[in-house]
């Protein structure tokens, strides 16, 4: 699985998604230009020490991310979109773009995706869900139809043991 964030602006929001990343073995891709630097503080704080295990990839642009990705099944997350992301089937070699908090992904690159963009539902009054969180719904309902491939699936208790 794939994520990719187009532009993206808040280098919390960057951070929280490659630790979401790192938990669901999952690369990241970054289209710059960025709105902080790689090296940036908050961005390794939110990312905690999960960063330097994180899989991530710059590209200088959407051109250059498109022809290092040749035929790539991608999905574009906007809430322009007409489909639902729970209306799709997502493969496990698909990426998932995601915009910048303040204005999206560019239309120019919508109109040309139309049956790959997909949205979260939500209420008239807001116009959209925080980054990282939208990563995340979105991620877990990929894998889930990928029925959690290579994840850890039970957990264990710290200091007790569940009662059989």
């Amino acid at each position: 699985m794939h994520i990719v964030l187009h532009q993206p602006e808040i280098p919390q929001n960057t951070g929280n998604i490659g630790r979401t990343c790192v938990a669901t073995n999952t690369s990241l891709h970054l289209i710059e230009p960025l709105g902080f630097s790689i090296n940036e503080k908050a961005l390794k704080r939110a990312g905690m020490d999960y960063w330097p295990k994180l899989d991530v990839t710059k590209y200088i642009d959407y051109e250059d991310f498109k022809a290092k990705h040749p035929g790539a099944k991608i999905w574009y997350a906007t809430t322009k979109a007409k489909h639902s992301y729970t209306d799709v089937s997502f493969g496990m070699d698909d990426y998932i773009m995601f915009g910048k908090e303040s204005a999206g992904i560019p239309e120019e690159i919508l109109v040309d995706n139309e049956e790959n963009c997909i949205r979260i539902p939500m209420g008239e009054d807001i116009r959209s869900l925080n980054l990282s969180n939208s990563v995340a719904i979105v991620l877990y309902e990929a894998l889930r139809q990928n029925e959690f491939k290579g994840l850890e699936r039970e957990g264990e208790l710290h200091r007790l043991h569940w009662k059989e």
